[in-house]
């Protein structure tokens, strides 16, 4: 059976909203990502202890995506109290994590020519830079499980 589904262009719009010495000193850039034919939209429920949120591979299933797929990911903290803290892995095993604090969104934008291919590296010291493939990200809540939402666009 042939899809149904018609690809769309997907509008992202950040914006910032601040007043300063009665100057408006904010700011708002778009992007339009063309081609999306699928997203996934869900709430994931993270405790103190890690565990996977995305998956990348060459196939797709249940919270794993096909890595040159993945154009744009954005992780939501819904909680009021507690942060997370989201680890993103290579293909190499290197690694980097960031602290995602109550309320706020980090967002993983993938190349728009091949998705999460060749788009992060990490290193203990100075980067020799090799970009390499985005394997899987996961979540620790840090005091108490957190409701993450989690968004991932793809064609």
């Amino acid at each position: 059976m042939a899809s149904t589904v018609t690809t769309a262009t997907m509008t992202v719009t950040v914006s910032e909203s601040i007043t300063l010495n009665g100057k408006n000193q904010g700011s708002t850039n778009t992007l339009s990502i063309p081609a999306i034919a699928n997203i996934s939209k869900r709430i994931v429920n993270v405790p103190a202890s890690e565990v996977p949120i995305i998956t990348m591979s060459s196939a797709v299933g249940s919270g794993t995506f096909i890595t040159a797929d993945a154009l744009y990911i954005r992780i939501t903290n819904l909680d009021g109290d507690n942060h997370v803290t989201l680890t993103f892995k290579s293909v190499g095993n290197h690694e980097f994590a960031v602290k995602l604090d109550k309320g706020q969104s980090f967002i993983y934008n993938g190349d728009l020519a091949g998705g999460a291919a060749a788009t992060m590296d990490a290193s203990a010291s100075a980067l020799s830079l090799a970009l390499a493939d985005l394997v899987n990200i996961t979540a620790i809540a840090d005091t108490a499980a957190c409701d993450l939402e989690v968004f991932v666009a793809c064609d």
